[in-house]
């Protein structure tokens, strides 16, 4: 049921459709005697604004559709010509239905503007063919387009905060997180949710493939991690006195505090790499106590909390960096590690390159979508060519309206929407046989059947939109030509058409939507991810320097040596590969954020975000570890070493099983069994926290995909059974 903030958008939407589609119909009709003109006056502010949700306030509707009208007078121009022929306008609608719908890589608003565009090819490529009536076709494009731009500034919906002020405000809740005090957990978990993008409007999110949008994007995912960092920081109190950790927290407390006041006005950037440095300088004091006498050494709690506190203060760095590049648009320092800044040096058609190509994929739920839309249209346009169907035009529009991403949501639409047109289409029926031809008497009902329609349809649901929309087609086009009760038989006949031909491309493409793709892609995405844990336990095992000496090396930008190939810059010259896990995270993201879209109410036990953390976790880990994580001094003991290589090896094999689980391919042999009690020391303890945390994630996984054992319930079995790390 849509709140009250929903109804009052909804209603000003149909107010200002209505008013602009009546201010271009009638004085061309009635003033002018241009009734193709005034057909597509009528019809373009129909199109771009109610049937193409173009999210956003009234300034930022307006440009898009500004930017909009030139590809919808070439559209429109193409399928004038292309209507010469049926084939030559079912390739034309294949090309441009592909095209439009795939353009959903490119964010929100071009996604919501896509069907009106579609729908401008749509009206023009049907007969009949007359080139001659071009100009009178475009003419009356602009003036509709131009007149609902007019009415979103007159009239505009009350705009939202933009998501850098969303980050801003999430910036400063943990900046006093950090501070001594704190904020309550719950309050920093709850402030890091807001950030989510299903909690932003679409036409704030930062969904664009240039830098600033995947900066902004990017940061928000630091600062939710770092505030559920500071919540878990804050539910466990500190094992001893720990001055360097407090003083680290200072830091990132006035970091954030500096960050948001930096994206609120541009100006007064943080120091580049002043908490960078500091991070060192903790890292150092650290290496420095834990090398000291055994009765010298900090307890081990201790050390865990500073772990902790180092990986908050790296999610803060990246902030900072993300920062730094969505406010100035390109970085103004090296963005370091620079694999997870990988696009902060390149061009925006290069990467505008790289979204397109990455999603020219069968795993891709945008191309998916794209290729399932781009068929059904071409059908419905070689069906009503074919078969010379009265008002074909509405068959297609059918099937781009009614159709869903899985079959069984279609044959909800379909179901609704053939009921909803068989009672307008008796309605309509009723009127046009009660008044004739009586154009006054439609004239003066369109406006007023339009504000309802468009008012009481998205209100009511998809019957009735259908059904009242069935009384705007039969009140209009009665004043353009002499119709008859047949008007509505043509109506339902075409809808019924476009209906079947939408529910077997249902049928026939990817029939379950984004299921069995969220299962495939999350196992693809944990699979990937999981090759990194090796690598950065074995990173964390090696000897502070290679010639096992006490002292380490210092290098030109001040930082001190964490293991072997490492460069002025930060970066690695060997580190581990996760550009295809970062690649493999975004399509597993798509995926997961359209299932949501389907089945909000099913398989809720599922914990598919926890999947998308889990592998963060791993990203990041496999990052930041290799250039802050403490390591022993002379290296790990044998045993210590062997511990760390069996527990990285038992969570890649149980990584690999969860993920055969998802697809439901039979699990792997598992070979590894972590062994029980505390790691034998001297080990990493950052690796050893990162490890355990990982172990933690991966049994909420394995818990939410195991249904909940029954009275008659039989044992685990041993294949079932795991050790994860201890702690």
């Amino acid at each position: 049921m849509p709140t009250g903030q929903e109804r009052a958008t909804i209603v000003r939407r149909a107010v200002r459709v209505a008013v602009a589609a009546s201010a271009g119909f009638y004085p061309l009709l009635y003033g002018a005697g241009l009734p193709v003109m005034a057909l597509y006056a009528l019809f373009a502010p129909i199109a771009v604004g109610l049937l193409s949700p173009v999210p956003g306030s009234g300034r930022q509707r307006v440009s898009v559709m500004l930017r909009a009208l030139p590809p919808a007078l070439v559209l429109a121009t193409l399928g004038t010509l292309l209507a010469v022929q049926t084939w030559a306008a079912v390739v034309g609608m294949l090309a441009v239905g592909f095209g439009l719908a795939f353009a959903a890589v490119g964010g929100p608003r071009p996604a919501g503007v896509a069907p009106g565009l579609q729908l401008f090819y749509i009206l023009a490529c049907f007969p009949p063919y007359a080139p001659g009536t071009l100009g009178q076709r475009l003419a009356g494009l602009t003036l509709g387009v131009l007149a609902l731009a007019a009415c979103e500034l007159l009239l505009p919906d009350p705009p939202a905060a933009s998501y850098p002020e969303r980050l801003a405000r999430a910036l400063g809740e943990a900046a006093r997180g950090a501070a001594p005090g704190g904020v309550p957990p719950e309050k920093l978990r709850e402030a890091g949710a807001r950030l989510r993008l299903a909690s932003v409007p679409p036409a704030e999110r930062p969904a664009g493939a240039g830098r600033t949008d995947r900066a902004l994007e990017q940061g928000g995912r630091a600062v939710r991690r770092l505030l559920d960092q500071l919540a878990t920081l804050a539910e466990t109190p500190p094992a001893g006195p720990d001055p360097a950790s407090a003083a680290l927290l200072d830091r990132v407390s006035e970091l954030c505090a500096t960050c948001a006041r930096f994206l609120r006005t541009g100006t007064g950037p943080p120091v580049a790499g002043a908490l960078e440095e500091a991070m060192r300088d903790f890292q150092a004091e650290r290496v420095r106590l834990a090398s000291g006498p055994p009765g010298e050494r900090p307890p081990v709690e201790v050390l865990r909390r500073q772990s902790q506190v180092l990986a908050l203060a790296e999610s803060a760095r990246m902030a900072e960096i993300t920062t730094d590049i969505a406010v100035h648009g390109h970085p103004t320092e090296p963005a370091v590690p620079r694999r997870l800044f990988w696009y902060a040096e390149l061009s925006t058609p290069r990467l505008w390159a790289r979204r397109v190509t990455g999603n020219v994929t069968f795993r891709s739920v945008l191309f998916q979508n794209a290729l399932r839309t781009a068929l059904g249209l071409a059908a419905a346009r070689a069906v009503a060519g074919s078969l010379d169907l009265s008002h074909g035009f509405w068959v297609l529009l059918a099937v781009l309206t009614l159709g869903r991403t899985t079959a069984g949501a279609t044959w909800r639409a379909v179901r609704l929407a053939v009921a909803g047109n068989a009672a307008g289409a008796l309605v309509a029926g009723a009127l046009l046989i009660g008044l004739g031809p009586h154009t006054d008497a439609y004239a003066a009902l369109l406006a007023p059947v339009m504000l309802v329609a468009f008012a009481l349809g998205p209100l009511l649901g998809i019957a009735y939109a259908q059904g009242l929309f069935t009384l705007v087609v039969a009140t209009a086009f009665a004043q353009i030509e002499p119709v008859t009760w047949r008007l509505s038989e043509a109506r339902m006949i075409d809808v019924v058409t476009g209906s079947v031909i939408g529910l077997l491309c249902g049928l026939l493409a990817w029939p379950a939507g984004a299921r069995r793709e969220v299962h495939r892609a999350m196992a693809e995405l944990l699979r990937v991810c999981a090759e990194l844990v090796p690598v950065t336990a074995q990173a964390l095992l090696t000897p502070a320097d290679g010639s096992r000496a006490a002292g380490r090396k210092t290098l030109p930008d001040g930082s001190r040596t964490a293991g072997p190939r490492t460069l002025p810059d930060g970066s690695r010259t060997a580190g581990p590969r996760t550009l295809p896990g970062v690649h493999r995270l975004r399509l597993a993201e798509a995926a997961y954020a359209q299932y949501r879209t389907e089945a909000p109410g099913e398989d809720t036990r599922t914990d598919w975000h926890a999947m998308l953390i889990a592998a963060n976790h791993m990203l990041l880990g496999a990052h930041w570890l290799p250039r802050f994580g403490l390591r022993p001094e002379a290296g790990a003991s044998a045993p210590a070493a062997a511990w760390a290589q069996a527990a990285a090896e038992e969570l890649v094999a149980e990584t690999d099983r969860i993920a055969a689980e998802l697809t439901g391919a039979p699990a792997p042999v598992r070979r590894w069994t972590a062994p029980d009690g505390p790691p034998p020391t001297p080990l990493s303890v950052d690796l050893e926290v990162w490890m355990t945390s990982l172990a933690h994630q991966l049994t909420r996984i394995d818990s939410s995909l195991t249904p909940p054992p029954g009275p008659d319930a039989s044992p685990v079995t041993p294949s079932r059974r795991r050790t994860a790390p201890p702690g």
